[in-house]
């Protein structure tokens, strides 16, 4: 039985009713409509949807390529490494030669020149011998000079022995430290087993023994003294187990 009241559904907006329901056209026009807005807005999506799909794959494309780049550049600090290792150690053995090689070259030029003044002096002392067989005799030292001589004060032609030598630098300082205190002609006439003999003219009266000590960097004692003779020796624990041989 009906309830009197009117229709419960709504009425829709834009549509006119007739006796049976709404117009077809307005109804179909409506449809197209929406189906038309529809199909725009998949084309739109499906653009919108492309367009992501591109930029996602353009970055794709960059990372992989970045990728393949950063495990190039990895790859080849790598093997820059590797290089650089092998370039230190290859340095390391030459350098290690290098210092070998000049360790044996030092020892080889010392004993070279230690064997070359030793026979220098040799033979310069071979000459002197004749040359002193050619002259007549020299008479023996006044007293004044050995009086001088046990003060210290030499004049004229002076032979200093000194030992013993731990190498042949300490021979040449002590040559340097005669030709400091006025010596001339200064000459080394034997050197064997560590002990060196050495002729020096002074030119005028000279604290031989002090000026030695001054300018000389041995230290040494005096075993014998005359007027124109020194010896000397030089403390054994400035070369403990390097004297020359």
């Amino acid at each position: 039985m009906p309830s009197g009241r009117g229709p419960t559904v709504r009425r829709m907006a834009g549509f006119k009713r007739v006796l049976l329901g709404y117009r077809r056209s307005d109804v179909d026009a409506a449809l197209a409509k929406r189906d038309t807005q529809i199909k725009t807005l998949e084309r739109r999506e499906a653009g919108a949807v492309a367009a992501v799909e591109a930029e996602l794959s353009g970055l794709s494309e960059m990372v992989i390529e970045r990728e393949r780049e950063i495990r190039s550049l990895g790859e080849r600090l790598q093997e820059a490494n590797e290089r650089h290792d092998r370039n230190i150690a290859s340095l390391a053995k030459v350098t290690a030669r290098l210092e070998e090689i000049q360790s044996q070259a030092r020892g080889q030029a010392t004993r070279i020149r230690m064997k070359a003044l030793s026979e220098a002096v040799e033979v310069s002392r071979r000459v002197q011998e004749l040359s002193e067989a050619a002259e007549a005799p020299a008479g023996p030292p006044s007293s004044g000079d050995m009086e001088r001589a046990l003060e210290g004060i030499f004049e004229g032609l002076v032979k200093v022995e000194i030992g013993p030598l731990g190498d042949f630098s300490q021979l040449v300082g002590f040559e340097d430290a005669a030709g400091q205190i006025g010596a001339s002609e200064i000459k080394v006439e034997r050197f064997s087993e560590g002990r060196a003999t050495l002729s020096m003219r002074l030119d005028e009266p000279v604290e031989l023994l002090r000026e030695l000590e001054q300018h000389s960097a041995l230290d040494f004692h005096v075993r014998h003294t005359e007027a124109d003779n020194l010896i000397l020796d030089i403390d054994e624990d400035q070369n403990p187990g390097q004297q020359a041989a």
